[in-house]
């Protein structure tokens, strides 16, 4: 009771909380020593209305240093968060991920794409929970039809916090600079036909095996709404997948100037 009181000692934020967060749930919280990190499964265990055992699973699978919202700096992430706890504003950066986790889809050392994504839609419900809370299943393979021309998008979710349409696409291997094109192409065509009253403007995710930072970075990806990220279909230790997010976490607020992150990368 101690620590609770040390670790929340605002009243007015322990009243919000303690109206969908149980003592089970603060037990699970106290052990996080870094507060934006508590913050964030705070604030998204209300807003989702986890359950205890959701929390502990998404803590153990580390689900913020997966978010995008990690790797953004102190500053930015903290006004996301207040946004978060004052006005239930849900943000792209608190809802995308990287990786995702997909050892469920339970595939062979060789697949194709469309074993990929047929292996998705037999587990339907488990990928939705890897994508989080608010996700809705529109299409597989949607049509889109330019100038006399058929493409197909993988897949086509809506979410509805977001109040956004997602696209997805699959790909075997690395991330590649054409893919950039080929999703800004369905983006746009999505926000010019299927885009409602009200929505704001679709947004993408492309799933690769790999990728390399400094492609992704040359191409400003997020100023076309595009999001990347790896998938993994075999979880590795916890403490391989650790290491791994670390690094990327430090490398992303180093790139955006974060003047907290030497003193991080020290510990």
């Amino acid at each position: 009771m101690i620590q609770f009181a040390q670790t929340f000692p605002d009243k007015q934020i322990v009243a919000t909380l303690t109206r969908q967060l149980s003592w089970s749930h603060f037990v699970e919280l106290l052990p996080i020593e870094d507060p934006m990190k508590r913050d964030f499964y705070s604030e998204m265990c209300r807003i989702e209305q986890w359950n205890v055992r959701t929390l502990r699973a998404k803590i153990d699978s580390m689900l913020f240093e997966r978010t995008a919202l990690s790797r953004k700096p102190k500053e930015v992430a903290r006004h996301e968060l207040d946004n978060l706890r004052e006005e239930d504003l849900l943000t792209p950066n608190l809802v995308l991920r990287d990786p995702y986790v997909l050892e469920f889809l339970n595939l062979d050392d060789r697949y194709l794409e469309k074993d990929l994504e047929g292996a998705i839609m037999r587990e339907l419900e488990q990928f939705l929970l890897e994508l989080g809370t608010g996700f809705t299943f529109l299409a597989r393979q949607k049509r889109i039809t330019i100038d006399d021309e058929n493409f197909h998008l993988d897949l086509l979710f809506f979410h509805r916090d977001l109040k956004r349409l997602v696209a997805i696409e699959l790909k075997l291997g690395d991330f590649k600079p054409d893919h950039k094109g080929q999703m800004e192409l369905y983006l746009r065509w999505l926000d010019k036909y299927e885009r409602r009253t009200g929505e704001e403007s679709p947004i993408g995710l492309i799933l690769c095996a790999g990728k390399k930072q400094e492609r992704i970075e040359l191409l400003e990806l997020d100023q076309s709404g595009i999001h990347v990220a790896e998938y993994l279909t075999v979880l590795p230790p916890k403490e391989v997948l650790r290491e791994k997010l670390v690094k990327a976490i430090t490398h992303a607020r180093k790139r955006l100037g974060d003047s907290s992150v030497k003193g991080e990368s020290d510990k």
